[in-house]
Parts: structure tokens; C-alpha cells; sequence
């Protein structure tokens, strides 16, 4: 056999070039379709930075204009009404507490119904849809709309912070439940449990770290959206940012905001740590 199959071989490459058979290459893929849109993209940044009304020249004199307004407000701070300051950090960080408690209790079930093997198709595109509307609507469109409703109070930024959290919140919710392994939730369908039993038994434990986390995460968002919304009166350090920043009262401005960014810096330190703790253990 190793004769004929060296016959063979030999025969086969004794065969003239032009008798062998020629392998053909395969087709280059087409760009054409990359192409387009990337030059579709580049018309439409184009014809945007064409029609906005700006004078890009006066984005010289923008390093100077910066540099004297930091200079107003953090030469020479006015330290006289940092209680005042201080208690009104507190009101946005109660604010964006209670929007995360509100945002969490409401969406962590709607989202657990929004996941695949939970809750019926029919439930679950809705759920998805209602999360997308949430979404797509900022938070300071929600606060204006509640204004005319609940007034000038903090209530109504965090009602507003709660209701717009409830988008991502869900989302975040239904996703971490789809890519948990299916172990528990196979041993819980074999032991005859139901959807209630497969939740509680099998996902919810399995869920528990990632939600306590993405919770935390809603709270450090919040306390920076916390400041926004007071800006359009939902109380808060944003109502008293915005106040003196009408009056020019510059060495104020720059005390509100050396506040808010030692706070924020100091509630993302906590709740990361938090975070790690709860995701990796002691």
C-alpha cells in the first residue's frame, strides 16, 4: 500500500503545472457597506458643526475666561455659609437616598419579571418597553413635570430621581438574572418548585450581590444628579448653587462647589468599598 500510495504522489507531482488544478481564492469582502457609513457619519458631524451658531474663534480666549472665573471663585472662598452649605448637602443627599430606595423597591421585582424563564413574553416586551421610555426621558424632564404637581420640595426631586432610575435599574436587573448560571434555577424545576419558588430559591440568592451593588451605584449616581435637580428647583445644594451663581457671588459659588465635590468624592469612596465588599467578600 505505501508503494501505490508513493506511485502515486510521484505521478501527481510529475503532472505539468498546467495540468494541476488550481486553487482558487476566495472573494475579498466588500467595504462598501463600512464605507457608507462612515461617510454618512462624517457628512452629518459636518453639516452639524456647520450649521450651530458658534464662533469657534472665541474658543481662544476660552483658557483665559476659565482661568479667571476659577480665580473669582477659589482665591478667596467665603467660608461664612458653609453650615448653611452643609445642610443643604445633606437635604440633596437625602434626596438621592430616597430616589435609590424608591427606584430599588420598584424595580428589582419588575425587572426579575422583565427576565427570560420568569415572567410570560407578553409581560416581559412589556416591562422592556416601559423600561426604554423611562430612559430615554433625563431627569430633569421628569423633575419639571412633578414640579407643577408636588411643588418646590425636595420630595419632588426624589420622586423624580426615584422614577428616572427605574429604567436602568430594571435593566440592569433583568440582564444580571439572564446570565446567572442555570444550576440552581434546573434544581429547583426538578424538585416541581414554580416561578415563585425558582426566585426565590434559585435567583434571587444567586442576583443578591450584583443588585446590592448596581444600588449603590444608583446612590452615587444620584448624588451628582441631586445638585442638577436643584438647579431647576428641586432643593437642595443645586437651588442655593444656582442662586448665588445668579447674583455673581463668585466666592460663594466656588465654597458650594468645593462642598459638592468633597462630598461626592468622599460618598463614591464609601459606597465603592461597599461595593468591592459585597462583590469579593471581606
Amino acid at each position: 500500500m505505501n508503494a501505490a500510495l508513493d506511485s502515486r504522489s510521484r505521478t501527481a507531482t510529475s503532472r505539468p503545472a498546467s495540468e494541476r488544478p488550481v486553487l482558487a481564492l476566495p472573494p475579498r469582502p466588500s467595504r462598501l457597506g463600512q464605507t457608507v457609513a462612515t461617510a454618512v457619519v462624517g457628512l452629518v458631524l459636518l453639516v452639524s458643526a456647520a450649521t450651530l451658531d458658534v464662533e469657534w474663534s472665541d474658543l481662544r480666549e476660552l483658557p483665559a475666561a476659565v482661568a479667571e472665573y476659577a480665580a473669582l471663585m477659589f482665591a478667596d472662598p467665603d467660608w461664612s455659609r458653609l453650615p448653611r452649605a452643609l445642610f443643604e448637602m445633606w437635604r440633596s443627599i437625602s434626596m438621592a437616598w430616597l430616589g435609590a430606595m424608591l427606584c430599588v423597591v420598584v424595580s428589582i421585582p419588575l425587572g426579575m419579571l422583565a427576565a427570560h424563564g420568569v415572567g410570560p413574553a407578553w409581560l416581559r416586551l412589556a416591562l422592556r418597553g416601559l423600561f426604554a421610555v423611562i430612559r430615554a426621558v433625563p431627569e430633569v424632564i421628569i423633575a419639571l413635570v412633578l414640579l407643577t404637581v408636588t411643588g418646590l420640595t425636595p420630595f419632588t426631586g426624589a420622586l423624580a430621581l426615584g422614577i428616572a432610575g427605574i429604567g436602568t435599574q430594571g435593566k440592569w436587573t433583568y440582564e444580571t438574572v439572564e446570565t446567572l448560571r442555570d444550576g440552581a434555577a434546573d434544581a429547583v424545576r426538578a424538585a416541581g418548585g414554580g416561578r415563585t419558588a425558582l426566585v426565590r430559591w434559585a435567583l434571587w440568592p444567586a442576583a443578591l450581590p450584583a443588585l446590592l451593588s448596581f444600588a449603590l451605584y444608583r446612590f452615587e449616581i444620584n448624588i451628582r444628579m441631586s445638585a442638577v435637580l436643584g438647579i431647576v428647583g428641586a432643593g437642595g445644594i443645586g437651588s442655593m448653587l444656582a442662586n448665588y451663581t445668579n447674583y455673581r457671588e463668585w466666592d460663594t459659588v466656588g465654597m458650594l462647589l468645593i462642598v459638592v465635590v468633597v462630598t461626592t468624592m468622599a460618598v463614591d469612596s464609601v459606597s465603592g468599598a461597599l461595593r468591592r465588599r459585597i462583590m469579593e467578600g471581606a
